[in-house]
């Protein structure tokens, strides 16, 4: 009877647990379900949810359902709870497992759908699919009163919309179709809730008749609502400085968007994280001891659809055994768990064959339902072993152990025990059987050979398997690896010997520090020499710091192993010092202070300091007090900096064997400022408008920095000074309509700061602007060089060192003529590129910083073609008086006239 009263219970379990809420009862009995061959249904394609436009003609609704089982499922549909009866004269029909509705109708075919996926291993139902009938009827038919509103005055117009299902969106056109509104910089809105049309403030353009454009929407697939998920977490453990600022960070997926906050674990979150407490940073600014500690992120949504965190899974269990199930989902509101009791836990015990079956969590809030499917299988039979036989051949090592299994399969679980020949085998000293069948033999001598048998019983049989023990010589080293030392770049052999049963294949395998090591690498730093069978020692090339640590040598037969293991010693250059500081600055050093690193087995020898300036990139070897930094030294001060640069450092050691990487670079620090010790270079000017004197220099950087400038017309004894205030500044225009053009002046310059002034700069001759040329070059002589140059010759003109050339065909406008610049104190050009037998105008023109003068008079070159002579021979042909001197010969090929 108390087997009676649990499977009482059990019964009444699952039940609720495979009823739906209308009492109709989902399991689903039948033909056996054989192990192995068999599965439960698992859904592919689950049915869902859709509007469907009310009063469609002739159409039709598919909802899919199709599962994956063995035997293949069958299916069979419930609406709102009701299984639906595929008559002849039915609306409904069934495609595979889909359900097609045809002309559906409201009233008659709205409501929840659920697919059921049957076969002979169980039953699954689908997520509940809702279909629903989308309207939109008509506008009334009556007109509406006109509207008048004042100019300036704002106003609505309602749309009054018809009845829906679901929401509208709506807009508004004007006097026809499509003209319709819009934004207008905010003049106009329309209300997406009531449909209103909203004016800001009227215009007399307004005026006009205005209609309210409904548009439905029977799309009603959300965006998938999921849990929040980290994807972005912070290192379990941060460091920091004092003073300095700390950034932790957390971020996660999820919908509707995860919210973040931040709490400190053992204490309260600083006041002074602001809002970062509340994003995916926090920022913890001039650390402090006070801020120390753990600090959690916590992501939170609102609102959620419920997700799995737990799902069951299939499971296959011996009869009269017990099995328990979880399942739990996230989501916002908690989801509940239905028909399932102990917050999602099912707990089936001493299970009998008919448990077998299919079952579903399913877990639920308003924002969804998700299930969980699971296949049950009791399995029941005798002891069998031939899947699963005792190994007929077990060697072992002499003085070792050796372990020996006995797995049958068994329905319920069988009583096993082990036997020598007739003899039963009981715990000893050296004799160790497991409740669970294995058998261990310790100090295992030669009399242990022999069979050993198995013996599996259940209340539905018995069954035996028989292995043979075979035992072998045991490996050992007989040459251990000793300890070696070496310097960075060197070689070093670790032998390893051993001894084995000759029956037997022997293996050496390496290891550092745990890890097996790739003797096989090409162009690797480990070799295995090659020698005996029983040599297994290891070569290592070219040996780097990181090839330091132990060395464990193991050889190993397949029924035991030995191993050894040495120390390797690798010497070489310091590590980087670690924890840079700046502790100090002034205007021309700084104090910095470090920790050592790792020495590498060499004592360090010293240090040298590395830095660079905001103005270059290159680190170069800085000045030091002490000059010569000892290696027991764990600060220095830097020397001759410029005064308000910024600066980064670093340091280097050194011992006999090297020197080291450097350390990381220290935090930017700027030097204080001191009084200018230099003047600004680059002193020039020039140039500019009419009565400008224009001064030029580059600039410097300082807080508080500015310049002081002091000029003079050449030969003159008072000097004008002017105050330039801004750092930045490059360039002093100086204005004055008495300056004549071109004027030499005198100037100098000198910067000051905050801390005063430094020694004015060498004097340079900067000249005031020029004026444009009022005279053109004289004496113009053109001159025919060849059949496509000439060359222009002038006299020159006092200040202008700039010359320009124009030339144009007699047939050319003055405007279209091509031009030529020749710069300095020239006074011939020559022009290439004509044509030959033209004839060209060319004028030559005086300019200078400010401007074009006047052209001279166009003189004019002919080249002239009116003497050509023939040569003795039909291939030669020379052109007289090109010039009055010159005489140029051609070649004729194939009508082409070549230069020669």
């Amino acid at each position: 009877m108390p087997f009676l009263t649990q499977k009482h219970f059990v019964t009444i379990f699952v039940e609720m647990f495979l009823t739906d809420s209308n009492g109709g009862h989902i399991f689903v009995g039948g033909d056996v379900c054989v192990s192995g061959h068999n599965s439960g249904p698992v859904f592919e394609e689950q049915p869902s949810s859709l509007i469907y436009p009310e009063g469609m003609p002739e159409g039709k609704v598919t909802l899919s359902c199709q599962a994956r089982a063995s035997p293949a499922a069958i299916y069979r549909w419930r609406v709102n709870g009701t299984e639906i009866a595929f008559a002849e004269d039915s609306h409904y029909t069934q495609v595979a497992g889909n359900l097609v509705i045809n002309n559906p109708q409201n009233g008659r075919d709205g409501g929840s759908y659920q697919c059921l996926a049957i076969n002979r291993c169980g039953t699954i139902v689908s997520r509940v699919a809702n279909l629903k009938f989308g309207y939109l009827h008509d506008f009334p038919p009556e007109s509406r009163s006109p509207q008048t509103v004042h100019e300036g005055a704002g106003t609505f117009l309602a749309c009054q919309p018809p009845a829906h299902y679901p929401a509208l969106s709506y807009r508004w056109f004007i006097n026809e179709f499509p003209n319709f509104i819009q934004p207008e910089g905010g003049r106009w809105f329309v209300s997406q809730v009531t449909g209103n049309l909203y004016l800001a403030n009227a215009r007399a353009n307004d005026t006009g008749n205005y209609f309210c454009f409904t548009t439905i929407n029977m799309d009603i697939t959300n965006p998938r609502k999921a849990a929040p998920n980290i994807r972005v977490r912070f290192p379990a453990e941060t460091y920091a400085l004092s003073g300095q600022t700390a950034q932790l960070e957390c971020f996660a997926y999820g919908n509707p968007i995860p919210k973040i906050r931040w709490r400190k674990v053992d204490g309260i979150l600083p006041p002074k994280v602001g809002a970062s407490a509340e994003g995916p940073t926090l920022i913890i600014p001039e650390l402090n001891f006070d801020d120390e500690g753990m600090y959690e992120c916590e992501v939170y949504t609102s609102e959620a659809q419920p997700e799995w965190l737990q799902v069951m899974s299939d499971s296959e269990v011996e009869i009269s055994s017990e099995l328990q199930w979880s399942c739990a989902a996230a989501g916002k509101p908690r989801p509940t768990i239905r028909w399932l009791l102990n917050n999602g836990r099912l707990r089936i015990s001493n299970l009998a064959l008919e448990d077998s079956g299919m079952y579903q969590c399913v877990a639920e809030n308003k924002h969804g339902t998700v299930y969980s499917n699971a296949e049950l299988r009791v399995q029941v039979q005798a002891p069998d072993f031939r899947l699963n036989p005792v190994r007929k051949l077990v060697p072992a090592a002499r003085g070792g152990q050796v372990k020996m299994e006995c797995k049958p399969r068994a329905a319920p679980k069988p009583t096993l025990f082990w036997s020598r020949g007739t003899e039963l085998l009981t715990n000893s000293t050296r004799i160790t059987v497991t409740p669970d069948g294995v058998l261990w033999i310790y100090n295992i001598s030669r009399a242990d050979e022999g069979k050993y048998t198995c013996f599996a019983e259940n209340y539905l049989g018995k069954a035996n398997s028989t292995g043979h023990l075979s035992v072998r010589d045991a490996t050992k080293i007989t040459l251990a690896p000793s300890n070696a030392d070496i310097n960075q770049g060197e070689n070093a052999t670790l032998q390893c010997h051993a001894s084995h049963d000759p029956t037997m294949d022997l293996t050496f395998t390496w290891f550092l520090n745990g890890v097996l090591l790739d003797l096989e690498e090409p162009n690797g730093h480990y070799r295995r020499l090659e020698g005996k069978e029983t040599i297994g020692d290891l070569l290592i090339v070219n040996g780097q710091l990181s090839h330091a640590g132990t060395y464990t040598c193991t050889a190993q037969t397949v029924v035991d192993s030995a191993v050894a293991s040495a120390k390797l010693v690798v010497r070489g250059p310091p590590g980087p010092p670690g924890g840079l500081l700046v502790t100090r600055n002034d205007d021309t050093s700084v104090e910095l202070r470090w920790s050592h690193g790792y020495d590498n087995h060499s004592p360090i020898g010293k240090y040298v300091i590395l830095g660079r300036s905001s103005q270059t990139h290159d680190w170069k070897r800085m000045r030091t007090d002490p000059a010569n930094i000892e290696g027991n030294a764990e600060s220095a001060r830097v020397i001759d900096l410029r005064p308000w640069m910024d600066y980064e450092f670093q340091v280097i050691a050194s011992n006999i064997l090297g020197s080291g990487e450097p350390s990381m670079p220290s935090q930017p620090v700027r030097t204080k400022q001191a009084a200018p010790t230099v003047a600004p270079s680059g002193l020039g000017g020039g140039g500019g408008n009419h009565n400008e004197l224009i001064i030029t220099w580059t600039y410097q950087n300082g807080d508080g920095f500015g310049y002081i400038l002091a000029f003079r017309k050449q030969g003159m004894p008072t000097w004008t000074v002017v105050r330039v205030p801004h750092v930045e500044s490059s360039r002093y225009v100086y204005s004055n309509e008495s300056l004549s053009a071109y004027c030499p002046f005198e100037v100098r310059i000198k910067a000051y700061n905050k801390k005063g002034e430094g020694p004015f700069s060498q004097i340079a001759v900067v000249h005031s602007a020029e004026e444009e040329p009022t005279v053109s070059p004289r004496r113009i002589n053109a001159t025919a060089l060849t059949a496509f140059e000439i060359q222009v010759s002038w006299d020159p003109i006092q200040h202008l060192n700039i010359n320009g050339i124009r030339y144009w065909r007699q047939h050319e406008r003055e405007a279209a003529a091509d031009r030529v610049r020749t710069a300095g104190l020239e006074s011939m050009a020559r022009v290439t590129g004509l044509r030959p037998n033209t004839l060209y105008h060319v004028t030559v023109l005086a300019y200078n910083s400010a401007g074009t003068g006047p052209p001279s008079p166009r003189t004019t070159v002919h080249f002239q073609n009116d003497n050509y002579k023939w040569s003795v021979g039909y291939f030669e042909l020379k052109l007289y008086r090109l010039t009055t001197e010159t005489y140029i010969t051609y070649f004729v090929k194939g009508g082409i006239i070549v230069l020669l």
